[in-house]
């Protein structure tokens, strides 16, 4: 926490809430960005109409597609709520955003794991 506040949401909200909210849209929009390039450079998932980036939402929505898309990401909201909630609660010292997945192993220290942080 670096005091900047000027608007003083951390005093209206609770502040690991904001803090994973944010972390959790930063996640998804970069996902998005990804998705949007690479349907304009020819790459599909295999059961995706192959339209344009532009076009793909609203023909998505009118395939239904769109649907299994919310299903899932339900599920994911749901499977993540007991550890946010617990985070919450105090029973548990996970920060937010932290799922304890470290594939590549950048935070496999508490040196990595603090100047991951600043960054």
């Amino acid at each position: 926490d670096k005091g900047f506040d000027p608007l003083n949401l951390a005093g209206s909200f609770d502040i690991n809430w904001m803090r994973e909210a944010e972390l959790k849209h930063g996640r998804i929009c970069m996902l998005a960005w990804v998705g949007y390039v690479a349907v304009d450079n020819g790459f599909y998932v295999p059961f995706a109409p192959h339209v344009s980036s532009l076009a793909a939402h609203d023909t998505a929505v009118k395939s239904g597609q769109m649907l299994f898309l919310l299903g899932a990401v339900g599920v994911v909201e749901a499977l993540s709520y007991n550890a946010i909630n617990e985070m919450m609660s105090g029973q548990t010292d996970r920060r937010p955003g932290d799922f304890s997945m470290d594939p590549f192993k950048m935070v496999d220290t508490p040196e990595k794991a603090k100047s991951m942080l600043e960054k």
